[in-house]
């Protein structure tokens, strides 16, 4: 496994592997690496001749109030973890080789991005689709793996990729869980014990949705409300939002029809903001 710091090197490795014909799979992360990111990994190994991480904390995703400071950064674990999954090389940039200096051009992938997470974090999605569109011009990946715990991001990503006609195909890969049902994220290590237990509120109301959709409810407010009166129930837990909205577009429904429908929360716990969301559609 090689490490690489430098983008042009990682260019010219990409251009070498499509002169070779290999299957590039690429997982890209923000580092501070859980069985979450693992599981995209061992994906990305059985699909791929040849596996590629890389590990960037992002800044333009962050807001000024954000945790970009404090983002769990260690690079010596996480390399050691990727060795042991046959990771061919780990793309870890300083932040002026992804942001040149004079940097002044933005990624802007309308309609999906003002609403949710868009609207709770401005100038989130800017940031994730222009380092997007800066590593898959880096790395020119066949294959990009992501979690579905990020169902906004996922689409947004989606779109960027069809837009900008990246022949890169986007995998998603089912939400990891810890054991009492919290979705596997970096920021979890910032809860405590206690808030980490609390946490699977979040699952636990999701599922609750899920069961109401399958007893045949219909109507999207009620999914939302037992989905808010649920987290509601845990004192610890502060909601930001519930909505329940299309998977293609992220528009808001009234009634959840033959289309799938997105149900995603953002939750604070302390100063941890977590995400999940379930997806309801009639095969369930």
């Amino acid at each position: 496994m090689e490490i690489i710091n430098r983008k042009q090197r990682m260019a010219s490795i990409a251009r070498k592997l499509r002169r070779e014909s290999k299957t590039v799979g690429f997982v890209p992360t923000m580092g501070a690496l859980h069985e979450g990111h693992i599981t995209l990994v061992k994906e990305a190994r059985q699909m791929s001749d040849i596996v590629i991480v890389s590990i960037f904390v992002n800044p333009t995703q962050f807001a000024p109030n954000e945790d970009f400071d404090r983002y769990p950064r260690d690079l010596t674990a996480d390399a050691a973890m990727l060795a042991e999954y046959e990771v061919d090389y780990v793309f870890a940039p300083e932040t002026s080789e992804i942001y040149v200096p004079g940097f002044s051009t933005y990624v802007y992938v309308d309609g999906l991005t003002e609403t949710l997470e868009g609207a709770s974090r401005p100038g989130h999605f800017r940031g994730v689709a222009t380092v997007v569109t800066i590593l898959f011009n880096t790395v020119r990946p066949d294959l990009a793996f992501f979690g579905s715990k990020d169902a906004q991001q996922v689409g947004v990503i989606k779109r960027l990729t069809r837009d900008l006609g990246f022949e890169t195909e986007i995998v998603v890969v089912p939400t990891v869980r810890e054991e009492l049902g919290l979705a596997m994220s970096s920021r979890n290590a910032y809860l405590s014990e206690e808030e980490r237990a609390k946490a699977s509120i979040i699952y636990h109301a999701l599922r609750d949705a899920k069961l109401a959709f399958k007893n045949g409810e219909r109507n999207a407010s009620t999914i939302a409300q037992i989905v808010e009166e649920k987290i509601a129930s845990e004192p610890l837990a502060r909601i930001d939002y519930v909505a329940v909205v299309s998977n293609d577009d992220l528009e808001p429904v009234e009634k959840i029809e033959d289309s799938e429908v997105l149900v995603a929360v953002a939750v604070r716990f302390g100063k941890v903001r977590l995400i999940d969301n379930v997806v309801l559609n009639r095969k369930q």
